[in-house]
């Protein structure tokens, strides 16, 4: 019998962030010195105190099965820091704890969208968006941005993307790939209009600790009760606090959704894992003094790679306001070719520095801007150096 696969899976796209991650490491392992700028992941160890909670817990025996939507104590820290840093109040049946933020806007997905309901989408945009909305059965309506209105969507292009049959945007703040950031009176604007149009927003929050400049982030949920009634809140423990591999993210909105949302999540993944919810609790309640030590690195970091980028012949870089990517155009390279191989979008630009300069960088074309390609500054000073420096020496072989 021939194995017949379901639609959805033939028309997914693999994430091209964590292909390209593979792929990097996969070289290195044949001991071929790669630098890789595709990872998504902080270069910092997890803080001792957030490990040794889990030890904590697993020498005391936490490692039994827990309520699905997340444990008590930890939504009780969600809803602690919600208030402190966010100025919003929720109670525990409007928080759902899951494997990560990802996961946690699967579950979204799944609970609220029907066949051909649209879904806004600002591009640059996350490469799991529009596959996360595809594959429950919604329609991804990209709008793009320009890089002179900072990667950010304007008003006016928010309420023109608006058809009969849209339900929902999704808004990234600090943004991935771009690292741009709404201001407060942006977040207004769009507020009104979702008002306006009946729109229900996912402000994916998950880079709000990691920016730069003294810019405040702002959660679109706390500009008042009628916002916040339409707003589903992403967040999670991965990026601020160096715990990726954990797995543990939360959403937190109306009573409905979430409890939706963690029926979708009982049939599926049960619990997040036991002692990464105790590890989780220590990361919101404990020191936040690595948070301020990992920025203020990352901060260094941007500024030399986003000067060393603007100052190659040809290559344009926005500075980020956060999270820790910078997206250059390099769109003047397109066109020149290498011993005969002509470059033809960024697809073909991070072949070519992989080949020719052992660089591993993610093309835009994965976020929607062929222009365009995203490197992490999520390593070390050295590292970065050593990575400009090469793809440098490749450029300067492109004729």
């Amino acid at each position: 019998m021939e194995l017949k696969l379901s639609r959805r899976v033939a028309n997914l796209k693999p994430s091209a962030t964590l292909a390209v991650d593979a792929k990097a490491k996969a070289i290195k392992a044949m001991g071929i010195d790669v630098i890789g700028f595709g990872a998504g992941e902080p270069d910092f160890d997890t803080p001792d105190n957030i490990k040794e909670a889990a030890i904590r817990a697993l020498k005391d025996g936490f490692t039994k099965y827990c309520p699905v939507g997340g444990t008590d104590d930890l939504k009780e820290a969600i809803i602690e820091k919600l208030k402190r840093d966010n100025g919003i109040e929720y109670k525990k049946s409007e928080i759902l704890v899951s494997c990560g933020a990802k996961h946690s806007l699967y579950n979204f997905a799944q609970a609220f969208l029907d066949e051909g309901d649209e879904v806004i989408i600002p591009s640059p945009y996350w490469v799991s968006y529009p596959e996360i909305v595809s594959l429950a059965g919604g329609v991804p309506v990209i709008v793009k941005t320009e890089e002179e209105n900072g990667f950010k969507m304007l008003p006016e292009d928010f309420k023109g993307a608006i058809t009969s049959k849209t339900k929902a945007v999704i808004l990234n703040s600090p943004s991935n790939p771009t690292g741009s950031a709404y201001t407060k009176d942006e977040l207004e604007k769009i507020a009104s209009i979702a008002l306006e149009k009946n729109v229900f927003i996912v402000s994916d929050e998950i880079y709000e600790k990691l920016v730069y400049d003294g810019f405040k982030h702002v959660s679109i949920a706390s500009l008042g009760k009628e916002i916040k009634d339409i707003t589903l809140v992403v967040n999670g423990v991965s990026k601020a606090y160096s715990m990726t591999g954990w797995r543990i993210g939360y959403a937190a909105g109306s009573e409905r959704l979430i409890k939706a949302m963690t029926d979708i999540q009982s049939q599926s993944t049960s619990n997040p894992t036991s002692f990464a919810m105790k590890a989780s609790v220590e990361a919101l309640r404990g020191q936040q003094d690595t948070v301020a030590t990992m920025v203020e690195e990352f901060s260094k970091r941007r500024d030399y790679m986003v000067r060393r980028l603007n100052a190659i012949k040809g290559i344009r870089c926005f500075n980020p306001a956060g999270a820790f990517y910078v997206f250059p155009n390099v769109s003047y390279y397109y066109g020149k070719s290498f011993n005969g191989k002509v470059i033809n979008g960024s697809s073909d630009f991070a072949e070519y520095l992989l080949e020719h300069a052992k660089v591993a960088v993610v093309p835009g074309i994965a976020f929607g801007a062929d222009e365009n390609i995203r490197l992490s500054y999520a390593t070390s000073m050295e590292t970065i150096r050593e990575g400009i420096d090469r793809i440098e020496d490749a450029l300067r072989k492109l004729t």
